[in-house]
């Protein structure tokens, strides 16, 4: 259970609950977590709207097991997002936080009493595992996050496996499309053979286990990273709340699906009643789907892990925390300058190139494509001292290789490549700075949205846009 069944949750299941007959059998189904464990040095309020931390918990405790595959009651957190709500209650930006990434972890309180040491450039999901519980540690992630982004969180919410498969079974299913053949190997690389078509090519309907199945594919479709998975996930809630509006909004058809979150889902003491869940609910009901953009956290590979990449960042932790949209506006639409100023809010100032040479290498069979980069980087103020075809011409993504120095400025180029593996060059003699294309450049030379590479967009669709994974035309995901 990843990024789908947690949004979902947040934004329509406490929608939902806004209908009074299910008012008093959700009040017996909440589960609240200690708020003795949340830091006291927090973030101050931000200039407006308020923050939702949403955790999917991967726990094989209960009725989890059947469906989980894994082994070990405590939970981790296997999909995390902040959702930021706007003040003007109309806007809603969800910024995924892959569970790779290396952050410091605050001290947290234990279920004994006492409180841990900090921990420096640790994996993100390892703070939901501190106090080794079933339920994981929803607090000790929440100070995770205020400290790494000084958002104040108003709101902590986990869902887990159970509660995502009941939501999916609730609706009837949720419409998807594969671009192959899925396989049970590619659910489970490590078997010995391929295994069985699980998922055929083309349109289908998934609910239950074979939804959970769907969304946590990382094998055998897109890149394979767990990057790749977060962009499926993103489309796919798109389609779950399609569905859910295409039958309306009444009793009979959200009843089901709110006691099927309400079931699985744990929240902070703020949201521990129904009556806190209906106020709550009720800021969220003006939020339309195509007011609510899907974000990733600026990002770079570092080995297996992932890295922060900043100052992208910062840009849009303070963007969030001034309430202005992520293309550079305030909640009530107007622009901070009187225009757009999408690459200064999202990616800080914009990129150039003074002082940085470069050469391009083509990665790939697509005839003139070095030169057609070499181009832009001039227009952007690189200096480009040669242009060549790579010594291989099968490179899925684009490589920026730097010497000794170059470091800050491969970072600078890379901004200009969305998703490239940027990495300090081993061969001698190869003090300056190169990039080799790769076809996902080949594919789209412009592709900036987060969900598709490591980098805020100068400019995100205000709709979720389909995983690039999936190109049935005949079924839209936004």
């Amino acid at each position: 259970m990843r990024l789908a069944a947690a949004f979902t949750l947040s934004v329509l299941v406490l929608l939902v609950v806004g209908a009074g007959c299910v008012y008093l059998q959700l009040n017996g189904n909440i589960t609240t977590f200690g708020a003795d464990g949340v830091s006291d040095n927090r973030p101050a309020a931000g200039a407006g709207g308020s923050n939702v931390l949403v955790i999917g918990s991967d726990s094989r405790a209960g009725g989890n097991s059947r469906l989980g595959g894994g082994e070990g009651d405590v939970g981790r957190s296997d999909t995390a997002f902040l959702l930021h709500v706007y003040g003007d209650s109309q806007h809603a930006v969800a910024v995924s936080l892959p569970r790779d990434t290396l952050v410091d972890i605050p001290p947290c309180k234990l279920p004994g009493g006492t409180w841990t040491q900090p921990q420096h450039n640790v994996m993100f999901n390892a703070a939901f595992t501190i106090g080794q519980t079933a339920k994981g540690n929803p607090a000790c992630t929440q100070n995770t996050v205020e400290r790494l982004t000084g958002l104040r969180v108003d709101h902590t919410v986990v869902v887990d496996f159970e509660g995502f498969s009941r939501m999916t079974s609730a609706v009837g299913g949720v419409p998807v499309c594969l671009p192959k053949d899925i396989r049970q190997g590619d659910l489970n690389p490590n078997r010995a053979a391929p295994g069985k078509v699980i998922f055929p090519k083309g349109p289908q309907t998934v609910s239950g286990q074979r939804a959970l199945d769907y969304v946590r594919i990382r094998h055998g479709i897109g890149d394979g990273s767990d990057m790749g998975r977060i962009k499926r996930q993103q489309a796919f809630v798109s389609s779950l709340i399609k569905k859910i509006k295409s039958q309306g909004v009444n009793p009979s058809t959200l009843l089901p699906l709110a006691n099927a979150a309400a079931e699985s889902m744990t929240v902070d003491p703020g949201l521990g009643t129904a009556n806190k869940l209906i106020s709550f609910a009720m800021s969220l009901k003006d939020i339309d789907l195509h007011n609510t953009k899907f974000v990733t956290m600026p990002w770079r590979y570092q080995g297996a892990r992932v890295a922060i990449v900043h100052p992208d960042a910062d840009a849009l932790w303070a963007a969030l925390r001034a309430d202005r949209t992520i293309d550079g506006q305030d909640a009530s639409g107007r622009s901070r300058h009187g225009k757009s100023s999408a690459r200064s809010a999202s990616t800080g100032a914009p990129v150039s190139g003074a002082g940085i040479s470069v050469v391009v290498y083509n990665g790939t069979r697509v005839a003139g494509l070095a030169a057609s980069a070499a181009d832009e980087l001039k227009t952007a103020g690189f200096t480009v001292t040669g242009t060549a075809t790579a010594p291989s011409q099968d490179h899925a993504t684009t490589v920026i290789a730097y010497g000794p120095g170059r470091d800050s400025q491969a970072r600078t180029l890379a901004r200009l490549f969305p998703g490239a593996d940027v990495q300090q060059a081993t061969a001698s003699g190869a003090p300056g700075i190169s990039v080799t294309l790769g076809q996902s450049y080949a594919n789209d030379p412009h592709a900036g949205a987060s969900d598709a590479s490591g980098h805020v967009p100068s400019a995100v669709s205000d709709k979720v846009r389909s995983a690039d994974d999936n190109p049935c035309s005949n079924l839209s995901y936004g």
